[in-house]
């Protein structure tokens, strides 16, 4: 989303921004419940999460999922199909990357590393797909737009 680069990054990050803090609610509260140091632990993490999810989010992910996403779909697709379809391999990559950082940041590459990994994943894609879809993306959408209106188009007399 966006007509520019500056706009497309504002609007990345926007979303980046609130998927790392929803999912590292998520994360904490499965990890040690909710308790009353659930926003300390979150803010703890969330500058070193937000940092890798930005940069894989930008470098990685998003040119992986854009590519397999307009492979699959037409120009004559409506955007909704196009917004659904990008958005659900957007979360994808997102899951297995920042699903790993968490598992090296908690648990390290020790002696059940693949067992903790797969365990982060499936409970990270259970959330994050329906928090992306129908939270996260539409809140970013409608944020990003009192951002920076739509200009009215100017018709010819």
């Amino acid at each position: 989303m966006g007509k520019n680069k500056k706009e497309a990054l504002i609007f990345t990050s926007m979303t980046c921004f609130l998927m790392v803090v929803g999912m590292s609610f998520y994360n904490v509260i499965i990890s040690v419940g909710a308790t009353s140091g659930v926003f300390i632990q979150v803010a703890a993490g969330l500058l070193p999460a937000l940092a890798v999810a930005l940069v894989l989010d930008i470098f990685v992910v998003s040119k992986i999922a854009k590519g397999l996403a307009f492979k699959l779909l037409k120009p004559s697709d409506p955007v909704i199909k196009k917004v659904l379809t990008i958005s659900s391999f957007m979360v994808c990559g997102m899951v297995l990357c920042m699903s790993l950082y968490g598992t090296l940041a908690h648990y390290g590459f020790g002696d059940n590393f693949l067992g903790h990994y797969l365990t982060v994943l499936g409970l990270n894609f259970i959330c994050a797909l329906p928090l992306q879809l129908l939270v996260v993306g539409p809140l970013a959408r409608f944020l990003f737009t009192r951002m920076f209106p739509v200009a009215p188009s100017v018709q010819s007399a």
